[in-house]
């Protein structure tokens, strides 16, 4: 890359100018899993993965025209530390940032920029082992309904599969669903994509998990026995490969939810493996 430093009228005089690459994890607990207090002197400090730094130029002066310095250096992690792929999550979040920095001495203040850039990691392997999820909701198969319980349940039948549980974090999740019969009015069904994260930050483990997108795949009266397809894309920044590290970890869930018009849902869970495929 390349720093620029543009002058105006005034000149700038300065000390050096600095160029610093860091790639640190951020964990915070929740205040829900942890308490308020707790939360608040619990968070663990940033764990740094890359740290690298360069002086661009010594002590100099800059007047009314630009001054450019090249810069490139190789992202490797520190010894004891392996790359994780940018990820911005809630309590969880790993970033990569270049810091600009023009010292001007002790009476003048410094100039500093920042710019986050993005690391992938891909897996050494080009190919994918598909694990194809088939399923079948009724109302027997409903975890929380006693069983005693069921004559007050509506009748209902949804069938269909996800083309895969373990995904390429750059292709698509991919599948289709079957309404065969439900005896119930249908508002509408949804795709939900839920990150789940987990710290050791105190000497409990918090778990927490929170919704990262939503996307409507049928609205209304659903026509019976016609394939819905399911379709979803992975939002860059808010999803990484599944990440299980020493003090955190990162996992994702599918949630098909069906929503009834008298307020009640049925929701299906699909754990996800995501990874990120080598490219040619």
């Amino acid at each position: 890359g390349t720093v620029q430093l543009l002058c105006g009228q005034q000149p700038i005089v300065y000390d050096a100018i600095l160029i610093q690459a860091e790639g640190t994890i951020s964990v915070q607990a929740s205040v829900k899993s942890s308490g308020l207090f707790e939360s608040f002197y619990s968070s663990s400090k940033p764990i740094v993965l890359l740290s690298w730094d360069k002086e661009l130029a010594g002590p100099g002066k800059l007047s009314n025209n630009s001054l450019e310095l090249p810069f490139d250096f190789v992202v490797t992690p520190l010894d004891d530390k392996q790359l994780y792929e940018t990820y911005h999550g809630v309590f969880i979040s790993v970033q990569y940032c270049i810091t600009a920095e023009v010292k001007r001495g002790v009476l003048s203040r410094n100039i500093k920029r920042q710019l986050e850039f993005v690391i992938e990691v891909p897996e050494a392997s080009r190919k994918l082992a598909l694990q194809p999820s088939q399923f079948r909701i009724v109302p027997e198969s409903l975890e929380n309904v006693k069983k005693s319980s069921l004559h007050k349940v509506p009748t209902f039948k949804f069938v269909g599969q996800l083309d895969s549980t373990s995904c390429d974090i750059a292709s698509p999740l991919t599948g289709e669903l079957v309404v065969e019969h439900c005896s119930a009015s249908i508002k509408s069904i949804e795709l939900q994509l839920v990150r789940i994260e987990s710290s050791s930050a105190t000497d409990s483990v918090a778990r927490e998990a929170t919704e990262i997108q939503n996307i409507q795949i049928a609205d209304g009266a659903v026509c019976r026995g016609w394939p819905i397809p399911l379709y979803m894309v992975f939002p860059r920044l808010f999803t990484c490969p599944t990440v299980h590290g020493p003090q955190f970890k990162i996992e994702f869930e599918l949630n098909l939810v069906i929503l009834f018009t008298d307020g009640h849902l049925l929701t299906e869970k699909f754990p996800l493996k995501l990874c990120r495929l080598a490219t040619a």
